[in-house]
């Protein structure tokens, strides 16, 4: 939703600065210019990118739109859900839970944490890591490593996707002195058509080096960051789940591994002691 906004708001404000100093919006809109920065944009981009890259950025930029991040709510039902499920192995036996663990999508117990069931590679992580413990007894050390592996291969696969938006996002200034030039050749070959005319075609080309200082820093660059800075949040969500079951696997209670794993929290969506405590003690 920002990501709308601050697009709206960098339009608005480049346009009325430009019509409050008299200029006119039609002088703007150089098809050509577009055409020739959009295209080598998007050329550079197939040319630097693997086609598995190009789809996960292409993902990765329409998710940017509705991205809202998790919550302090989704933290606080996601604990309450592993607290729930690990009440019922400690009670019983991890073999209880196994069927909330093998269909985690049919689970009474973490359907309640919507967005953590809703989010596949969470609920994968959390669920394939459970799944280590239920084959057998695995030291807690060997655990944090095996999370970690899957982390940091997160991490390595993801990095890209921001840095090749990035690129693309630099590369713009200098495609926008590209289009200019063509646009300052083009005046050239015309200067016996008057002054009317070469004016024209130097506003046509002064347009292509402002489309790309334009469109590299009111746009796609702060598109990169934010892409970048949705990726560091997912692996933060991972770190979380992380701290909760190497928690609990040192032999901590639920609560105390809901507490452990409540710190690892961002502090603008981390729950306090007293949120945490009452939903995990069914208060509202």
């Amino acid at each position: 939703m920002f990501v709308i906004i601050g697009i709206v708001v960098v339009t608005v404000a480049v346009v009325a600065g430009f019509t409050m100093a008299g200029g006119n919006l039609a002088a703007l809109i150089q098809i050509s210019e577009f055409i020739t920065i959009g295209g080598a944009a998007i050329g550079s981009l197939l040319i630097a990118s693997p086609l598995s890259l190009i789809k996960k950025i292409t993902g990765a930029v329409s998710k940017s739109f509705g991205n809202h991040g998790t919550s302090k709510e989704d933290y606080i039902q996601m604990l309450k859900a592993f607290s729930d499920l690990f009440l019922i192995a400690q009670r019983e036996g991890l073999l209880a839970i196994e069927k909330h663990i093998e269909a985690p999508d049919k689970s009474d117990i973490l359907i309640k944490a919507k967005a953590f069931i809703h989010d596949s590679y969470r609920k994968s992580f959390f669920c394939d890591t459970m799944k280590v413990m239920l084959a057998g007894s695995v030291p807690p050390h060997e655990l944090e490593s095996l999370m970690d592996a899957e982390i940091e291969t997160y991490e390595k696969e993801n990095k890209p996707v921001a840095e090749g938006l990035n690129r693309v996002g630099d590369s713009l200034p200098g495609l926008g002195i590209v289009a200019a030039v063509l646009g300052i050749i083009v005046t050239m070959s015309s200067v016996n058509e008057g002054a009317e005319a070469v004016g024209h075609h130097v506003a046509a080309a002064l347009v292509g080096t402002f489309l790309g200082v334009l469109l590299a820093y009111g746009f796609v660059n702060p598109l990169a960051a934010n892409i970048a800075h949705s990726f560091e949040e997912k692996v933060q969500d991972l770190q979380v789940i992380k701290a909760y079951i190497l928690a609990y696997a040192k032999g901590n209670p639920p609560f105390v591994a809901a507490e452990i794993a409540r710190r690892s929290i961002f502090l603008d969506q981390r729950p306090t002691f007293q949120e945490l405590e009452g939903a995990l003690r069914g208060k509202k």
